[in-house]
């Protein structure tokens, strides 16, 4: 898995997947894939953030993949450069899909932390707090999932890519169409909207509220938010967002915006089971080898 963050400043090379790019259309199979390894595993991550499901951000991210190769001999380098491209196609796919099940259940933060509220609180002991660790770790990351789930869709995205993949303003403002001082006030915003009501609500960060995630974990297994049985958040993944940070903060140095995003950018990276399987199912398809003229 590539470990070079396509929204950062410093180690992407729009270069590398030009060289690809060229190769690709000009039927080379391998050069196809490694295009696509190289970005599906970042749009997964970004459509799960976004619908807070599996199987849908599996399917999201198939469909864009196959916009990414039936249109990939349309791209022109001279108008712009790579990553724009494909992220422009991606994001507005994001913002044009209906509306996903976590949208139609979590329509604002009131609505969200009405679940939370009614959720039973029940205390752990010590010995059961040590040995659920795992599901208190869900909890927390879902409950922090469903949380994002308040802000409308760009605000979402926005937020997503400008905090926890830390995208470059003047990239940003590429992708949206918009001057990297709106794109800025965009994500400052979206920030506000979240950080307030996790700040009047949470005890992450702010001590004196009493929703505390172990009290609240046995809560949402008896509501089947958390399965012990088959946890999302806490399976297969080897890095978490923080892992393909550029920035390199000091704890001591840290302003609170930096402390509510750490929160969100220590959640796992996740490794999609089912889209390790679609490259190979783009390239068999006998349209797009006809279309690419691939190499057998």
């Amino acid at each position: 898995m590539r470990t070079v963050n396509p929204f950062g400043q410093n180690n992407y090379s729009d270069q590398k997947d030009l060289e690809l790019i060229h190769l690709a259309v000009n039927g080379n199979r391998n050069s196809l894939s490694k295009l696509i390894e190289n970005h599906q595993q970042y749009i997964f991550n970004i459509a799960l953030k976004m619908v807070n499901n599996i199987a849908d951000a599996e399917d999201i991210t198939q469909e864009i993949l196959i916009k990414l190769v039936t249109n990939l001999s349309q791209y022109d380098s001279t108008k712009g450069r790579f990553r724009t491209w494909l992220y422009r196609i991606t994001f507005n796919h994001f913002l044009n899909i209906k509306k996903q099940k976590y949208e139609t259940l979590v329509t604002s933060f009131d609505v969200f932390f009405d679940y939370i509220r009614e959720t039973p609180e029940i205390q752990l002991t010590q010995a059961e707090e040590k040995e659920m660790q795992q599901e208190i770790e869900e909890s927390k990351v879902s409950c922090m999932a469903g949380m994002l789930m308040c802000l409308d869709r760009e605000q979402r995205l926005i937020y997503i890519v400008g905090e926890l993949f830390e995208i470059d303003h003047n990239l940003g403002s590429e992708i949206f169409n918009i001057s990297p001082a709106n794109f800025r006030k965009k994500l400052s915003r979206a920030r506000n909207d979240l950080y307030q009501w996790m700040h009047n609500k949470c005890g992450l960060v702010n001590t004196n509220n009493p929703c505390r995630c172990p009290k609240k974990t046995k809560g949402f297994i008896a509501n089947g938010w958390v399965n012990p049985e088959d946890l999302k958040w806490q399976s297969n993944y080897q890095k978490r967002i923080i892992d393909f940070s550029e920035r390199n903060l000091e704890e001591t140095l840290m302003t609170i915006d930096d402390i509510y995003a750490k929160l969100y950018k220590e959640h796992p990276f996740k490794i999609s089971q089912k889209t390790e399987n679609i490259v190979e199912k783009i390239i068999n398809n006998n349209n797009l080898k006809n279309t690419f003229n691939l190499e057998e």
